[in-house]
């Protein structure tokens, strides 16, 4: 892995939710490499060591649907690393159901994984991040930019997070942080792999999400997430970036 002086993050402490599989690995992995220290979390300690053993990386087991737990992860990074240059929102989880159907705990889940989650660790990350001029990417979705059938809770979610994002941008203009979204179309990831359709569900909807350039790699959108926590990003602030595979284009 990289030192601390190599590379386009050297020096940099990076901390990254959903850093055990999938994407949130990969944008770890891309800023390690970069330079970057970073403190991963996620709720699967294997995976998380797995993917950051090294003595410029450490981690944290989690289940980011608690304030205290969000608190705690950027306590616990500031500690070990000194403070934080860049926040990765990338942790989320996405359940198809029947609306009518979904209960009370679903839907609050839906909201704190994907929404509150994000606002909890931008909150005690902010004062690193104004100290140190860094930076916040938020992980939403096309869901964010959409309708999807049976993703009431998620579509909600992740437009809240677009919001939140664009809220944060303007309040913070001016003081020295950025604060970014990105909106993936479909990746090949475990969340995919263990996706699971509602009983008797129309697959025409369902279809309306897909692309004909089919499925991403996690890797192609952590290049971009890369590219925003990086210098080359200075002027990109408030923006949504949609990597898709061309899905908003149709």
């Amino acid at each position: 892995m990289a030192g601390e002086d190599a590379g386009r993050f050297g020096g940099r402490v990076a901390l990254v939710t959903g850093a055990s599989s999938g994407l949130g690995q990969a944008v770890a992995r891309s800023l390690s490499e970069g330079g970057a220290r970073v403190f991963g979390v996620g709720r699967d300690e294997a995976r998380l060591k797995a993917a950051l053993d090294g003595p410029e990386n450490a981690w944290l087991a989690a289940d980011l649907t608690s304030p205290a737990a969000c608190t705690e992860a950027a306590r616990a990074c500031a500690e070990r690393f000194g403070g934080i240059d860049i926040l990765v929102n990338a942790a989320g989880a996405h359940t198809m159901r029947h609306t009518a159907e979904v209960s009370d705990q679903e839907w609050e889940r839906d909201l704190a994984v994907n929404l509150s989650a994000p606002f909890f660790l931008s909150r005690a990350a902010l004062p690193h991040l104004l100290e140190r001029g860094g930076c916040i990417v938020n992980v939403a979705s096309i869901a964010g930019l959409e309708g999807q059938a049976y993703s009431a809770g998620y579509c909600a979610a992740k437009h809240g997070l677009i919001g939140l994002t664009r809220a944060m941008a303007l309040e913070f203009d001016g003081r020295g942080i950025r604060v970014n979204a990105v909106c993936p179309g479909g990746m090949t990831t475990p969340l995919l792999e263990n996706f699971t359709f509602p009983e008797d569900p129309d697959y025409a909807l369902i279809m309306k999400t897909a692309t004909a350039r089919g499925l991403m790699d996690p890797a192609q959108v952590a290049n971009v997430i890369a590219f925003l926590c990086s210098d080359e990003a200075s002027a990109v602030h408030g923006a949504v970036y949609t990597v898709d595979n061309g899905k908003m284009a149709l």
